[in-house]
């Protein structure tokens, strides 16, 4: 019996390509990706890549996070985590109405603090936590920022903005995240910050690389890029830079140019070496480290999985670096261990995100389509594997 039995991307494929009434050679076609190639993900004998869901999802003219099954509607009820989205979107509907006269809001540097603190909880894959207060901070700061009108109150609610972003994509909410963008995006404006214009770009451009529309996302990481030339000399702006070239990095991966996804890692590392480890500005975890995680992601997109692995056995990620970014991290070492037929390897990287990050790992597609993809091999795997597909769909 599957671990996983309703929660499979090549069964949704095909329920969907039936409903459409087309044909495995038919949806081949249209979608560019190879006969042999979709039959055995349908008959999940084989997991989708990134760029083979995005490449289908297309051609059905559907989300990607409909294949992806986000989001896990039955998973979220469970862990009480879907009654916290309701407020969050309420909280960025009022941003427009001014100060609110019911709410007293504390000075801002008090606000910062909270900000703050929510932006590192979410590092630290606390996302029941911040989902919980997030909306409440953010109807305040919003009072907060009308009646200062200050660039430092808009920066403030513009940080709060994307976290619930950050809360609304680790959930599979891409409606929510992309509200929460086009409010961050109204409040760097008020702030006249070109180094925050130049991350909504960035964060905009990730979610077209989530629903595979690259040539939009890399028009997007070149608009940022040209943004950010706007911005003062200073340590923020060349994080933000280099991060863009990130971004960039795993755009043109995905999108299957290894040129221009080299160009990107190169100029980013050249950053990293005057900025070094750059944690908590914007909490984007730029530096060397990102860039040799990014490596790694970048050459797996390249479906180049064994020098992915290979680069990665190499990669020391320092204790203190921010458990969300490890737990994604080994997400996709597992899948291009998995790949390459080390089954074994890939479970424990699954099981490494999930102790980095359990919130974040049980909700994260690529765990769950790489999961599925070990359970469909069925071999050689310890007899916690099934213990783990009960908790990726329990409480």
């Amino acid at each position: 019996m599957h671990a996983l039995p309703h929660d499979r991307p090549g069964l949704r494929i095909a329920r969907l390509r039936k409903e459409r009434h087309l044909t495995q050679k038919a949806l081949s076609e249209l979608s560019g990706v190879p006969y042999h190639t979709l039959t055995k993900i349908e008959q999940e004998r084989l997991s989708a890549t990134p760029y083979a869901i995005a490449c289908i999802a297309r051609a059905l003219r559907v989300e990607v996070a409909t294949i992806e099954g986000q989001p896990y509607r039955e998973e979220l009820r469970a862990d009480e985590l879907d009654v916290l989205i309701a407020p969050i979107r309420e909280s960025l509907d009022v941003y427009d109405l001014g100060a609110d006269p019911e709410i007293t809001a504390r000075p801002l540097h008090q606000l910062r603090d909270d900000s703050d603190r929510l932006c590192a909880a979410v590092r630290a894959g606390e996302i029941k936590q911040v989902a919980s207060q997030v909306a409440g901070l953010i109807e305040e700061a919003t009072t907060a920022a009308h009646t200062h009108g200050s660039s430092e109150g808009w920066l403030i609610l513009a940080e709060l903005y994307r976290t619930s972003y950050d809360v609304a994509t680790k959930l599979g909410y891409g409606d929510l995240a992309q509200l929460a963008l086009a409010r961050l995006d109204w409040a760097a404006q008020r702030a006249s910050s070109a180094v925050w214009g130049s991350a909504y770009q960035y964060f905009r451009a990730l979610s077209y690389l989530r629903e595979g529309k690259y040539r939009t996302g890399e028009r997007l990481i070149g608009l940022g890029l040209r943004t950010i030339e706007q911005a003062d000399p200073s340590h923020d702006r060349d994080v933000v830079l280099g991060q863009l070239h990130l971004g960039g990095s795993v755009m043109a991966g995905r999108a299957r140019n290894a040129d221009q996804a080299m160009a990107h890692l190169a100029e980013a590392e050249r950053i990293s070496d005057s900025t070094g480890e750059a944690v908590k500005v914007l909490w984007m975890a730029f530096g060397p480290t990102n860039v040799s995680v990014h490596r790694v992601s970048v050459l797996a997109e390249l479906d180049k999985y064994d020098k992915a692995i290979e680069s990665a056995n190499s990669l020391a990620i320092p204790p203190t670096w921010p458990k969300s970014r490890k737990s994604h991290h080994y997400a996709e070492l597992a899948r291009a261990q998995m790949w390459t037929g080390h089954l074994e390897a890939s479970f424990e990287s699954l099981q490494k995100a999930r102790r980095a990050a359990p919130q974040q790992a049980k909700y994260h597609p690529m765990v769950r389509a790489t999961y599925a993809g070990l359970d469909a091999a069925h071999r050689r795997l310890p007899d916690s594997f099934l213990a783990y597909g009960s908790w990726l769909t329990s409480a």
